[in-house]
């Protein structure tokens, strides 16, 4: 089976108003990403996403789309993808894009999954089983990631995930501290003291805020703290861990096992954040874990608010991989809840807390490519 053409779609899609998120980064009331369908020489199609979003990775739609169109694509064209050895072809797959651009990693990533999906789609079997065979069931737990609202829309939304069922709340600061504060005591006080939660500051605190915010926080008994220091300031992030015995999970400044390396170097974390996008791929993001399980630190799954394409390259990576520990820190995994429509014919199911993905061949998503067309980034 080989590689024969490669078709790339910037989508735009609005965020549910009571979904939009505010961060550290900014307001985020869309998402633009770019849809890849890559068509073999047997007639079968796989489908990627690269959930490219500026402020955080640096990758836009159009950077993605020039990026594939012109230099990735043409190299991957007559490419065999190999179902005897499925880790062999896209080895091969990372490795030709790998020496032709450096990070770029949503791009590479939509790539990435495009292959897998054919390759569980030739040989008749879900990516899972591809990666070694599932470790876990295809409902998968998730946490909430609430924007940095302010307190009355912060009460009202943590009522309303206690209600859902979430047993655990992402609250984002990172912003102006004493704001950040009491927005973390408000969902504290809403969701009661059984329920877990986390804060991420989105690399937008020093480590000195950080510190007073935990320990201010002490009484709230916040799980994790998701980095909460600078993008790069692998000592930063080592101190806030040292000063305040929270547990500190690495995302934005962990895209590859190179940077994983780093932070196990400098005793930086207790926990990996992953995701095939930002990892650029499942292979690699698998790489990251497992990596990271060898010296004992956990990992759990992220989250760029991917479609259904990319939220299902994320469970059947979390469904193979026993360091992916969702279950005692669930990852954000319903992307595709936060949007006002979707782009697969049969979405995953997407309840509350937990999102289920399916035993089908491949990724298991039939993307509607009418609804993709008709939505274009402008």
């Amino acid at each position: 089976m080989r590689i024969a053409s490669i078709e790339t779609y910037p989508v735009r899609i609005p965020l549910k108003a009571d979904h939009r998120m505010i961060s550290a980064l900014g307001r985020h009331d869309e998402s633009q990403f770019v849809v890849v369908r890559v068509l073999t020489d047997n007639v079968l199609e796989g489908a990627g996403e690269a959930t490219a979003t500026p402020r955080w990775s640096g990758e836009t739609v159009w950077g993605v789309k020039a990026m594939i169109d012109r230099v990735l694509a043409p190299a991957l064209f007559g490419m065999d993808l190999n179902t005897d050895d499925p880790f062999v072809s896209i080895k091969a797959i990372d490795a030709r894009m790998d020496a032709l651009a450096i990070h770029n990693w949503f791009a590479k990533s939509a790539l990435e999954m495009a292959c897998w999906d054919l390759l569980g789609k030739q040989a008749g079997k879900p990516v899972y089983d591809l990666l070694g065979g599932p470790c876990r069931p295809l409902v998968i737990p998730s946490r909430f990631s609430m924007g940095a609202y302010d307190l009355t829309t912060a009460k009202r939304r943590a009522k309303e995930l206690v209600a859902q069922g979430f047993d655990t709340v992402k609250v984002k600061v990172g912003g102006e501290v004493k704001q950040d504060i009491a927005r973390v005591r408000t969902v504290r006080q809403e969701i009661g003291p059984e329920r877990k939660l986390v804060i991420d500051a989105n690399c937008g605190w020093s480590a000195e805020t950080a510190i007073h915010a935990l320990h201010e926080l002490r009484d709230c008994h916040v799980l994790i703290m998701e980095q909460p220091t600078p993008d790069g300031d692998y000592e930063a992030i080592a101190h806030v861990r040292r000063e305040t015995g929270v547990k500190v999970m690495a995302d934005d400044m962990c895209f590859n096992l190179t940077h994983a390396r780093e932070l196990l170097r400098n005793d930086a974390c207790d926990l990996i954040s992953v995701y095939p996008g930002k990892n650029g791929g499942i292979r690699k993001s698998r790489e990251i874990v497992e990596f990271a399980a060898r010296h004992d630190i956990g990992c759990t799954v992220g989250s760029n608010l991917e479609w259904d394409i990319a939220t299902a390259a994320m469970g059947h990576l979390i469904v193979a991989t026993p360091n992916l520990l969702v279950e005692e820190y669930p990852g954000d995994i319903h992307g595709p809840a936060y949007y006002e429509f979707g782009i697969a014919k049969k979405p995953l199911r997407v309840d509350g807390p937990e999102t289920e993905i399916t035993d089908r061949p491949g990724l298991g998503i039939d993307v509607d490519w009418d609804v993709v067309r008709r939505n274009p980034c402008q």
